[in-house]
Order: C-alpha cells, then sequence, then structure tokens
C-alpha cells in the first residue's frame, strides 16, 4: 500500500498519466513504494541520485558554497557525510581526486549524469549500454562498483529511508504545478499521455544538486533536476515537457521536415544560436517547434508575444514564428500534432521564409552578464541520430512527399510513379524503396514483391540502417507477412527486430509489440 503523501498524490494525477512517489531504499529496481501505476510521466526521487550526491560531498566537493544556494538540509547531509570514514570512502575520495576538474559546474554535471543513467541500489550498473552512455559519463568509468561499496558501507540505503519525509513534502509541493502544466500542454497538442509508448518524462527532485534547474535528455527519456524548497520553475518545466512530447516528430516526418532546410542555411549564422544547434537541423526545427507551442500555451499580452517572437527572430530561431502562425490551423482541426505535423510544415512558405529571414539583423553575442544571467539552468542534451539518407534534391523531395500525400489517399499507381521516379535518379534510396512496398500491399496485396522489398529494407548492403523508420516498419511488415503465412517464429523475430531498432516510431513500436501480443496467443507450431 503506498503511504500517506505518496498515495494521494499518485491518485489525483492518475487521470493525467503522472505518477508522483518516491522510490524505494533497498533491494528492488527503483521505483514508487507499493502498486503504483506504470506511466511515462512521473515526479520521484531517486535512490542512486541521493547516493551519487552523498559520495560527491563525502569526498570533497563544494560547489556553490553561499548562503543561497545551500539549504538547511544540504548543509546537514554534507556535513554528515564529511565526516564518514572507511575504506570504501577512502576509495571514493581517490576517485574523485583522479577525476576532478577545474569547473565544479562541470564536475557536477558528470555525476549528475551517472546518478540519472544508474541502476538501482546497491549495484548502481547504468541501465544504457555504453554506446548510448553521454559522452560525460565515459570518463567515470569503474565508479558503479565504488559507489556500491561506499552505499553497502555507509548503510545510505537506511539513510535514504530516514530522509524520505523531506522528500514526499517536495514531491506533494510540486503535484498541483506539475499537473496544470501537464495537463496544458499534452491537452493542447491533443496527446495522450500513453505509458505503453517509449520515452519517459521525470522530474527528479533532489535538494543535495543544489538551487540549479538541470534539464537533460538521453535518447527517449527527458529528466528534470530539481533541488525543491524553492519557487518551481515553471517556464523550464513546460519547455522541456514539450521538447518531451514533440522532438519525435522532425524524426518521424524528415522528408517533411527538410523541405525548411534552407531556412535553417541562414540561420544557422546567427551569433546567438546554441552552438549544438548550428550544424543539427533537426535539433534547431524541434526547439522551432518547441518555442513556438510555449507562445501559444502561455499567458502573454499581444505586445509580449509580439516581443518574444522578434526576440527568436534576432536570436537564430526564425521558423519560430511561420510555425506560431501555422499552428491556428492545428487548433482549427481535430487531429493530434502527432499526425497533423506534415500539414503544419508544409503550410510554411520556404520562399517567403527565405526573404523574409535574409532582411533579419541578427542579434550580437550574448555579454558575459547575459551568459551569467543564464547560469541557473543548464541545459545538456545528447543528440538523437539524425536520418541521412534523404536526398539535398528539392526534385525527389517533392516526389517522396508527393508520393506520401498518394499513399495517404490510396492512390496506390499515383505514388508508384512518385517513389520509381525517385529510383531511377537515387536507385537506392530507401524511402522510395519503403514507399513501393506499400504500393505492393495496396495493388492486388502483391505479397512476393512487397516480402522482397521489405527484406532488401532490413538486411544485407542495402539496409535501411540510417533511416530508423524505413528500418522499423519494413520489419513490421515482414513480421504481418510471416505471420499471415503461418511462419510463427519468422513473424516473431521481425516484431523483435522491429521494437530494437534505436529511435524507431513508437507507433511502429506499439505495432510490434501488440504482434507479439497476438503470436503468444496462437499455436507456437508452423502450419504446413
Amino acid at each position: 500500500m503506498i503511504k500517506g503523501n505518496a498515495a494521494r498524490i499518485c491518485a489525483g494525477l492518475l487521470v493525467l498519466g503522472v505518477c508522483v512517489g518516491v522510490a524505494e531504499a533497498q533491494g528492488a529496481p527503483q521505483k514508487t513504494r507499493g502498486v503504483a501505476p506504470r506511466t511515462n510521466v512521473r515526479v520521484d526521487g531517486s535512490e542512486a541520485m541521493f547516493t551519487t550526491m552523498c559520495a560527491l560531498y563525502a569526498a570533497g566537493y563544494e560547489g556553490e558554497v553561499n548562503e543561497d544556494n545551500w539549504s538547511t538540509f544540504r548543509t546537514r547531509i554534507r556535513e554528515r557525510v564529511r565526516r564518514q570514514q572507511g575504506p570504501a570512502v577512502e576509495a571514493v575520495r581517490e576517485f574523485y581526486k583522479k577525476h576532478q576538474l577545474r569547473d565544479p559546474g562541470a564536475m557536477l554535471s558528470r555525476y549528475v549524469w551517472f546518478g540519472l543513467v544508474a541502476g538501482p541500489a546497491p549495484k548502481f550498473e547504468p541501465v544504457l549500454r555504453r554506446d548510448e552512455l553521454p559522452p560525460d559519463m565515459l570518463s567515470l568509468e569503474g565508479f558503479s562498483d565504488i559507489l556500491s561499496n561506499y552505499y553497502t558501507e555507509q548503510k545510505i540505503g537506511e539513510m535514504w529511508q530516514q530522509v524520505q519525509p523531506e522528500y514526499d513534502r517536495e514531491i506533494e509541493r510540486l503535484h498541483d504545478p506539475v499537473s496544470q502544466i501537464v495537463l496544458v500542454a499534452a491537452a493542447y497538442l491533443r496527446e495522450m499521455l500513453d505509458p505503453s509508448k517509449p520515452g519517459t518524462f521525470t522530474i527528479v527532485v533532489e535538494p543535495l544538486v543544489g538551487r540549479i534547474t538541470n534539464v537533460r535528455n538521453y535518447g527517449d527519456n527527458y529528466a528534470i533536476i530539481l533541488s525543491g524548497s524553492e519557487e518551481i520553475p515553471a517556464d523550464v518545466v513546460r519547455h522541456a515537457f514539450l521538447h518531451f512530447l514533440l522532438d519525435p516528430l522532425p524524426l518521424m516526418y524528415p522528408h517533411v521536415a527538410v523541405v525548411k532546410r534552407p531556412v535553417f542555411e541562414i540561420a544557422a549564422k546567427a551569433p546567438r544560436l546554441a552552438p549544438d544547434l548550428k550544424d543539427d537541423f533537426s535539433s534547431w526545427f524541434s526547439e522551432c517547434l518547441v518555442r513556438a507551442a510555449e507562445l501559444k500555451v502561455k499567458r502573454m499580452s499581444p505586445g509580449e508575444r509580439e516581443a518574444a517572437l522578434t526576440a527568436n527572430d534576432t536570436s537564430g530561431y526564425v521558423l519560430v514564428r511561420p510555425i506560431f502562425k501555422a499552428l491556428t490551423g492545428f487548433e482549427n482541426s481535430e487531429p493530434s500534432m502527432r499526425i497533423y505535423f506534415p500539414d503544419l510544415v508544409r503550410s510554411i512558405d520556404v520562399k517567403a521564409e527565405e526573404q523574409r529571414v535574409a532582411g533579419i539583423t541578427f542579434a550580437p553575442a550574448e555579454t558575459q552578464a547575459e551568459a551569467a544571467a543564464m547560469s541557473s539552468e543548464e541545459v545538456a542534451s545528447k543528440r538523437r541520430a539524425r536520418v541521412t539518407t534523404i536526398p539535398d534534391d528539392q526534385e525527389a523531395l517533392a516526389q517522396l512527399t508527393e508520393g506520401e500525400r498518394r499513399i495517404a489517399e490510396r492512390n496506390a499507381r499515383a505514388a508508384e510513379g512518385a517513389f520509381k521516379s525517385v529510383l531511377a535518379k537515387y536507385p537506392d534510396q530507401p524511402r522510395a524503396w519503403y514507399g513501393l512496398g506499400l504500393v505492393a500491399l495496396m495493388l492486388d496485396q502483391n505479397v512476393p514483391q512487397a516480402k522482397d522489398i521489405f527484406g532488401r529494407l532490413t538486411s544485407g548492403e542495402h539496409a535501411a540502417t540510417q533511416d530508423p523508420m524505413v528500418l522499423a516498419w519494413s520489419h513490421v511488415y515482414l513480421g504481418q507477412i510471416y505471420e499471415d503465412e503461418g511462419q510463427l517464429e519468422r513473424s516473431k523475430t521481425e516484431y523483435q527486430a522491429a521494437l530494437a531498432v534505436q529511435g524507431a516510431p513508437s507507433k511502429a513500436q506499439q505495432a510490434a509489440q501488440k504482434g507479439l501480443g497476438e503470436l503468444d496467443l496462437r499455436k507456437p507450431a508452423e502450419r504446413p
């Protein structure tokens, strides 16, 4: 049974698909106490983060030691762990000394990453493969074993249990503002918070991190670390949650979004554009999309909104204005943003935007004072895999878009002509081959041809390894074909392969999961 505040909070957020609770102290994987629903949005404490921060302070980390940045709780825990003694504590201190950086903020960042991706106590092994780990964490190799020994020697599990009232209070305080942000953003985008979808959005309550807001994303998982005992940074939480909802869309429809790249080429010259966006079109597009949605859901006067649009223009986020305008069409439609996104993007006139953006005078680089004002928010992200198979050819892109539109209209012959015109110029273009696979299924159920095409896209030298959407859906369609043929083991293998594709669209993964579930209900033996 969930105790006290955690039970009431969790019950109050079930309608939103948000679960709020505190992680267990020992033994089983981190989860809320008692039986809690599975959700992909949650507010929680983290035993791994707590243990990591205790070890960091025991090793001598100071951070920003001043009255503004140190709560009573943080000071109490720091003094307690600094007095700890034992072989495991000495090992922590030695590890810290060998990996120490001049910049305390950069040092903290590494250990925050570790706390986020560490598995449950007592082992704290990373939940990601080595090639998926954030670069900051690679320098902390071997820390899991050291932290595990420290956790056991110093009985951190018992200490974690003792501080639960502190975390419960902060979690309860976050309940109303977080649920309101989630409700408003999800309702505006008409998105359901489905726990079966990949990815998570977690607000980790950790006072020991200090009064700084850390926003992180690794793959499909988004996290914000809040210290509590302060005003909730609603704008930061809203911005991060909108990224959680919207970031997948440019990757789901890259051939639609990439048509706007000429505008990006101009915007990339803006001195104030974030450096990691200057060579990352997909992330820049997502950032503009999120900022436009923010202006729709925030309460602002017309003057404030125009000032924000101008600031975005002069800072290089020039697509915010046309997306903001295009969102009016979305508001007057019925589909969710996940479905409406291609129409929204296609409604933006590239030529007109190129002319408009060419006339913008970009703001100069930020002064040191302006940069310092932003230091209370640290934003770090691991870039998603880019789709590199789309040709930088406007005519070919137009044909791919036309083929997709014709597929949606179920006009298979017209779609076939569009895709073949692309292949005449780019014989190995996976999106065009994928389109022909769909055409084969639509035209008199030409299953043998469809099987050949999807097989080409999933194995061999022509496999769509650089295009997660094509690769995942090709596995799904092969799984369905084999299932219809009674080849259940081969079908199962294809569905499992679809689930293993990194960066696969959530709908493809759901289709694969559904296929596996249906296979479980059938006899395992293949038909002769």
